[in-house]
């Protein structure tokens, strides 16, 4: 049985109440809905999404590998890992099944809180706190780009103990920081924060497989006043320093413990991801 959180006027949905959303600015959590099939976009997304696949055609394909890899992750964090609370940055519209969803499913007691600065997340927020009845699922309406209030959010220090292992899970959402914006530092924030046994997941677009291709795509976004930084091997390991990388390590993303044996093309969706531990 799954059972709504109470209060749903929460500190989040009051604070940004008099939030607009600016339909004329693609956002995103928007595009990537757009991708999934989703109907929470406008037309600035759209035309952006398409832009992007104009560039590189597999984009739809590219975007359900990264929520495959989610439900990989919460499989292996939850199950083998024994994880039972998350920190999932970037969250974007909601997409079933959710992380909470499939972690919930192994061990009901699972907790997670969602962080996103989409007014577009916040309103389908509810389905987001749809929980078991022995764990929680709570959304925090927040910025990457200020990760110490994250940290330091009431309902985050709620919902979840410190004391015990989190995972972190930021899946395609760094590409949105610029090198200026300290992406590696921003993240090490949230990473410091957590106790010895937690984890930190990620995905990251690269130009590494096709780089023509990811340059057009990046031209595009950067035309239509969007952020997207692409970014090599080397530079996504950075963001695993210190942790004790989960093997397979640092892999395209459709090669990280893939369900069904390799991938036939592991290189066929332009991404990194990658796994690891707090010592």
């Amino acid at each position: 049985m799954t059972v709504p959180n109470s209060n749903p006027a929460t500190e989040d949905q009051q604070r940004t109440e008099s939030s607009t959303i600016d339909n004329g600015v693609p956002h995103s959590a928007r595009i990537y809905d757009y991708w999934l099939g989703g109907k929470d976009n406008f037309a600035a997304d759209r035309a952006v999404a398409e832009a992007l696949i104009s560039a590189i055609p597999t984009l739809r394909s590219m975007a359900a590998e990264n929520r495959r890899f989610v439900h990989r992750v919460a499989r292996y964090l939850v199950g083998q890992a024994g994880v039972r609370q998350f920190i999932d940055v970037g969250t974007g519209i909601p997409t079933s099944p959710n992380l909470h969803e499939v972690a919930q499913q192994i061990a009901p007691a699972t907790r997670v809180v969602y962080v996103d600065n989409d007014p577009i997340v916040l309103a389908h927020a509810r389905a987001l706190m749809i929980s078991t009845e022995q764990g929680r699922s709570e959304y925090i309406h927040a910025d990457l780009r200020e990760p110490e209030l994250v940290v330091n959010h009431r309902k985050l220090r709620e919902v979840l103990d410190l004391d015990q292992p989190v995972a972190l899970t930021i899946i395609a959402t760094l590409m949105l920081l610029e090198d200026s914006d300290d992406p590696w530092g921003t993240i090490r924030v949230l990473m410091d924060a957590l106790p010895s046994g937690s984890y930190v997941a990620i995905t990251h677009p690269t130009g590494d497989f096709n780089p023509e291709a990811v340059k057009t795509a990046v031209a595009a976004a950067v035309d239509s006043g969007m952020t997207l930084v692409p970014r090599s091997r080397d530079e996504v390991a950075r963001f695993f320093e210190g942790w004790e990388l989960v093997e397979p390590g640092i892999v395209p993303v459709a090669a990280w413990q893939p369900d069904d044996g390799e991938p036939t093309d592991p290189h066929a969706a332009y991404y990194w991801a990658g796994v690891a531990r707090k010592p």
